[in-house]
């Protein structure tokens, strides 16, 4: 038995490793075809679009010829979301802060390009070619921190899932917008609507916050640390917060 041998198969298939050669006919199809046009199905019709039927009647095969090259629905997603994912740049520079912040936003780059991909379920840890060459790009980011591998893996979660939950959230809003408004109308409307009804002797701090003038701001003026819209500033804030709170960790890595 050869070290591939123990590979579990849907691990060599995420992986691509060489399958074992089959007696008659080259197949017609293959994993990176199957994967590829449940990709493009999911960029049309979005993730509730895929399913086996509707991907395999696109390559011109029957559903269940599909499960040759996938174990199962929960297998061609894994497959789908390394392959949409796709390599990460390269992050030159040798402060950790700006390379995580760099880090950060070329994922919500790719969300935003690919929204169902915020959308797929988490099934386990980063497993596929992709996701760890995303790891890896950021453990090398962290390489000079004192941070230790715990902490290390800590820092990617908190940071990936941050990234993945503002950019469902981005599209949960954009849902409830009315057609043609923008995030910071929105938030200007919910502001001036609010403002006329919290009771100040209710919630004297929430009465405060409708009164200031957040809400009446442009997204220019809501961050310095990122221009655009209103859900770029706030992405930006939250990110400065946790980059903080690793700082504060790097500084003093014996606490906690």
């Amino acid at each position: 038995m050869t070290s591939e041998d123990t590979v579990p198969a849907p691990l060599r298939r995420l992986w691509r490793l060489g399958e074992s050669s089959r007696l008659g006919r080259p197949a017609a199809l293959d994993v990176d075809l199957v994967v590829a046009a449940a990709v493009e199905t999911a960029d049309r019709d979005g993730l509730d679009g895929v399913t086996l039927p509707k991907v395999a009647k696109g390559l011109g095969v029957t559903g269940m010829s599909l499960y040759r090259y996938v174990g199962s629905k929960d297998e061609l997603l894994v497959l789908m979301g390394d392959h949409a994912l796709g390599a990460p740049p390269r992050f030159d520079t040798g402060d950790w802060r700006e390379g995580l912040r760099a880090w950060a936003r070329a994922q919500r780059a790719v969300y935003r390009q690919r929204p169902w991909l915020a959308r797929l379920p988490v099934t386990g840890p980063p497993s596929g070619p992709h996701r760890i060459a995303w790891m890896e790009a950021a453990l090398a980011i962290l390489a000079r921190t004192p941070l230790d591998w715990a902490h290390k893996i800590g820092t990617l979660s908190l940071i990936g899932g941050y990234v993945a939950q503002t950019a469902r959230q981005d599209q949960d809003l954009a849902r409830g917008r009315a057609e043609g408004q923008e995030q910071a109308d929105a938030e200007r409307a919910y502001g001036r609507a609010l403002v006329k009804l919290v009771d100040p002797e209710r919630f004297p701090e929430t009465a405060r916050l409708f009164s200031s003038s957040l809400f009446e701001a442009g997204p220019g003026e809501a961050s310095d640390a990122e221009q655009g819209n209103a859900s770029d500033a706030d992405f930006a804030i939250g990110l400065e917060l946790i980059l903080d709170g690793i700082a504060t960790r790097i500084e003093h890595p014996g606490r906690g």
